[in-house]
């Protein structure tokens, strides 16, 4: 199968430079043997972040979309389930099973796959189920919430995000809707935080600098990817009381701490008691890529044009004044990641006016990236931080939203 040429579907003013940086760096991803184990575990096989789970999305879209060659998508998919295919406790939406069960969805317009696809889909139920009943156990006893258990990399937000995405209609997909509106719910009487407060730092655990816990917003590891996700699950079926008050209890305690100066709107990545917030990158982790669009998303479930308008605004104002404080490339912590999500935005905005300035810029944000993707050709090839996500950006920005829905793992579409 050759590779037919690309016709810019949402930047018709870009340059051929971006192009030619998606197409050298698709070169240069193109052979498994780039990515091996690492004992610190980031890279191996069946990691979305860093390993061959994830440049395997690269390709699959790429294939998919027409771009790409299937051969190469095939070769990336065996690398990632080269090794024993982890559905323990540290199996998760970004590894193991559930990450794999992921890359296979997305490979579906390429045929093949489907035991495997089905023995690492049932995996998946019983692990989230596991974990559904685990958590209900924990509000039970009125004990505080984890960002282990609920968030979009490790936890039981991210998972949503996959059976949502692969099976709609499983029940599954309700149960994990009404957790995630439970949380909302208060632990017990006298508690002056919200259920959603983290006793912790971070990274999850204990920390000396956060002896009061913190308030997360982020996307990776705080509210707003449950935001996404119960925004969602109500534009895709699952709408009833439930969902709405939770995401709307949500909203009004983002709303409490957003922010606005001379550079826009924008939102902490996290809050702790009595200290100014600080205002953090625009990127897609604990910043205004993630967080604005969880917030279009959920203007859009609640008909809150005002709250969609907002976060257009906040997005627009991003790429405009901010986007020369993510120095990286990547999904995570870089430009990747604002790019993503201004893309999505840019196409689901219904303000016209709003959506043609988005579109508007993005071809400046996308040259951006592509000139720092040629001065970083021999870093990182993984996808959350290095050459795999910064391509898959640029692929969006000149085909239009993903083949495969690649981007449900960051909460983004």
């Amino acid at each position: 199968m050759t590779s037919p040429s690309i016709t810019p579907a949402l930047t018709p003013g870009l340059t051929p430079g971006p192009l030619d940086t998606l197409t050298a760096a698709c070169a240069r991803l193109a052979s498994p043997s780039i990515v091996g184990p690492s004992p610190d575990g980031r890279t191996q096989p069946q990691s979305v972040a860093g390993g061959a789970a994830g440049i395997a999305l690269l390709h699959i879209e790429r294939a998919v979309a027409g771009h790409g060659e299937e051969a190469t998508a095939h070769d990336w998919i065996r690398a990632a389930a080269s090794e024993p295919i982890s559905i323990g406790r540290n199996s998760d939406p970004f590894h193991g099973a559930p990450a794999l069960a992921f890359m296979l969805h997305t490979a579906d317009a390429l045929g093949g796959y489907r035991r495997a696809r089905a023995s690492l889909n049932e995996a998946t139920t019983t692990l989230t189920r596991q974990r559904l009943a685990a958590a209900h156990a924990r509000i039970d006893r009125h004990e505080p919430l984890t960002m282990y258990e609920f968030d979009l990399v490790h936890g039981l937000t991210g998972l949503a995000f996959y059976h949502l995405h692969t099976h709609p209609d499983h029940p599954v997909n309700h149960e994990l809707v009404t957790y995630l509106a439970r949380i909302t719910e208060p632990l017990g009487q006298g508690e002056a935080r919200p259920p959603w407060w983290l006793h912790s730092g971070l990274g999850g655990t204990a920390h000396p600098d956060f002896p009061h816990g913190h308030g997360n917003l982020g996307v990776a590891h705080g509210i707003s990817a449950v935001i996404a996700l119960l925004a969602y699950a109500i534009l895709h079926g699952q709408d009833s009381p439930a969902p709405r008050q939770a995401l709307d209890t949500l909203c009004a305690w983002t709303d409490r701490h957003r922010q606005e100066d001379p550079t826009g709107t924008w939102w902490p990545g996290y809050v702790v008691p009595d200290a100014e917030p600080k205002s953090g990158r625009p990127s897609w982790c604990y910043g205004t890529a993630g967080t604005a669009r969880a917030q279009q998303l959920a203007g859009l479930a609640l008909h809150d044009t005002t709250r969609q308008h907002r976060a257009e605004d906040a997005m627009l104002a991003a790429i405009t004044s901010q986007r020369e404080r993510l120095p990286e490339i990547g999904l995570c912590h870089g430009k990747a990641g604002l790019l993503q999500a201004a893309c999505r935005m840019a196409n689901d905005s219904t303000d016209p006016h709003r959506s043609s300035q988005l579109k508007t810029q993005l071809p400046v944000l996308a040259a951006d990236l592509a000139r720092q993707l040629d001065t970083d050709s021999d870093g990182t090839p993984e996808l959350m931080d290095g050459t795999a996500g910064a391509a898959l950006a640029l692929h969006t920005a000149l085909t239009g939203n993903p083949a495969t829905g690649w981007d449900a793992f960051l909460a983004l579409s």
